[in-house]
């Protein structure tokens, strides 16, 4: 087969992503039934039955499915509704604008993730619209919550409505994005994800006067050294099946060097140093790559204090944990309490407990579909390579995982501004997706869906 640019759909699908950027769905609030309403009526256009549920009032999720006559694997198109919050004196335009400038689409969720709404949206509609009859099922959800941990999204259409979601495979977001290398271009697709832990530390000391601190017991400067030695802490690098993958089929690409320098890379004893050498040129490259070999304990939230004048007797900080495939929060816990200890912080006067604890979760590569997803994209292009990837963040497929669904990070896009400028776009400033990537994505998507299932 060889892949078509599917070029007619450029004005529809620019449009639809522009006035889906302009619904604000910053969560919190969330806010994501306007979303879904805006979807039910541009699907109920093309003849689809939608229905919108909500967990509580505002939080909707949109699904529709097209029926298979039977014979082939289900199949879900998954995506969120919701987008991180936008500071909008940071950006050069307004991150909810919806700008069509310079041949990409700007705003907040051009990259996180309505491009991959509206791609998935035009598959459906063009399934319909050309007739095709498909012999498994295909179910459409795009669902709020994703951003806050997915309680009022997938999460919970899992607990109460699993029967309108359960797929045999899923697509989801995570995954797709190709790394250009040398004129030619190796495609990712999400197979794992690392466990996302926030880890709450309250820390326990004496009150007294400001004026004589020496008489206190300073609980803000017991939180600090917590948070100085957690956040400088390099936890034991451990190579994943999937990660050893992923740089085995950067390094084929990228020559003899680089392969030289993937099997020290892959050396624990050696990791850092070469990754500290990378970080010199390529600073995003090597922390993702140093964020995929180990678990990271990040501290992102500090409370202390009631008044200028009073020494603190508690502090709270909360720390971004993700952790490795086979760990769980019993191992991280032990792993924290060793690490500071051995910096001889005081363990009685700390309290440790989790806000959220979501454990890794992994796919199988050796599948129909994946093995679909390498064909069609060799169909587009050519020389490419498709390569296994962890995502270092969290997503919606981990619901589905636990059950039993095979779940791929895939919303395909040839990267066309500088890496590391890409990777910094999602929950950063100026994000925004071009309009050739947004055609690419649907048309691989299409090419996908409709080959897997017809």
């Amino acid at each position: 087969m060889a892949g078509r640019l599917l070029h007619e759909i450029e004005g529809e699908v620019t449009e639809l992503l522009s006035k889906l950027i302009r619904i604000n769905t910053s969560n919190p609030p969330g806010n994501e039934v306007k979303a879904a309403e805006f979807l039910a009526d541009e699907l109920g256009k093309e003849g689809f039955e939608c229905e919108i549920l909500e967990s509580e009032s505002g939080r909707g999720s949109i699904i529709t499915r097209i029926s298979g006559s039977g014979g082939k694997p289900s199949l879900l198109l998954l995506s969120h509704l919701d987008v991180v919050p936008a500071v909008a004196g940071e950006w050069s335009v307004p991150p909810f604008s919806g700008l069509v400038k310079d041949g990409f689409v700007w705003g907040r969720g051009a990259v996180d993730c309505k491009n991959l709404v509206a791609a998935e949206v035009m598959v459906m509609k063009l399934l319909k619209r050309n007739n095709i009859r498909l012999k498994g099922d295909l179910i459409f959800a795009a669902t709020a919550d994703e951003e806050k941990g997915g309680r009022y999204g997938v999460g919970w259409l899992v607990k109460n409505h699993l029967d309108k979601i359960k797929a045999e495979y899923v697509i989801n977001e995570g995954g797709g994005f190709s790394i250009p290398i040398g004129g030619r271009h190796v495609f990712t697709v999400q197979t794992s994800e690392k466990g996302v832990m926030w880890l709450k530390v309250r820390a326990r000391g004496k009150p007294g006067h400001g004026s004589i601190p020496g008489a206190a017991d300073n609980a803000v400067l017991r939180m600090a050294k917590v948070a100085h030695v957690l956040g400088d802490y390099r936890s034991r690098i451990r190579v994943t099946p999937t990660v050893r993958m992923f740089i085995e089929g950067l390094a084929k690409e990228r020559g003899p060097t680089w392969q030289l320098l993937s099997r020290l890379l892959m050396n624990p004893l050696l990791a850092d140093k070469i990754l500290d050498e990378m970080a010199k040129s390529d600073l995003a490259s090597a922390e993702l790559l140093r964020a995929m070999l180990r678990n990271t304990i990040a501290p992102t939230v500090f409370h202390g204090g009631i008044k200028e004048n009073i020494i603190p007797s508690e502090c709270e900080a909360v720390f971004d944990c993700r952790v490795l495939p086979g760990e769980d929060r019993k191992s991280l816990l032990n792993e924290i309490r060793n690490v500071l200890v051995k910096a001889r912080v005081e363990l009685e006067k700390l309290e440790f407990s989790f806000l959220q604890a979501e454990e890794p979760s992994e796919s199988p590569m050796n599948t129909p579909l994946y093995r679909y997803i390498e064909n069609v994209l060799q169909s587009f292009e050519p020389n490419c390579r498709v390569v296994p990837f962890m995502m270092t963040g969290g997503t919606d497929s981990r619901f589905l995982r636990r059950v039993g669904c095979v779940c791929y990070g895939f919303c395909p896009l040839k990267v066309d501004v500088p890496l590391p400028e890409f990777l910094s776009m999602a929950h950063g400033i100026d994000e925004r997706i071009s309009i050739k990537n947004l055609v690419f994505s649907v048309s691989v998507l299409y090419e996908l869906v409709k080959g897997f299932l017809a």
